[in-house]
């Protein structure tokens, strides 16, 4: 990972937009796994936080939303990942959780958000 992982969720008194991103190998959510924390006011903690955060501003805040790369070639192996986020948008919390079949998937699908490695 390019940015330094955080190992505990940042409290909910952090002000601002904010998500805390994890991306566990497998299907199954891992409470122990170290992430990333995106702050969008103004961006910082992980190494695409303007691109993800301009990316999350034009969905609202909904990772869901974000439209997949039209450009992306992932190839057809089967490594799951489960990519999770925690945090507020805009006043309200955020709680996002989905497992791909590999990690190009999940970078094609939700952007430069779960982009955490260099």
């Amino acid at each position: 990972m390019g940015a330094a992982p955080v190992q505990a969720a940042p409290q909910e008194s952090l002000s601002g937009n904010w998500l805390y991103l994890t991306v566990t190998p497998g299907d199954a959510h891992s409470n122990g796994t170290p992430g990333t924390l995106l702050l969008c006011d103004p961006p910082l903690g992980h190494p695409h936080a303007a691109q993800a955060c301009e990316e999350l501003r034009a969905a609202g805040g909904d990772i869901s939303r974000i439209p997949p790369r039209a450009d992306a070639l992932c190839p057809l192996i089967y490594a799951p990942v489960t990519a999770s986020a925690q945090g507020v948008w805009e006043g309200r919390r955020v709680a996002y959780t989905h497992t791909f079949a590999n990690s190009c998937v999940m970078v094609a699908e939700t952007g430069a958000v779960f982009e955490t490695a260099d």
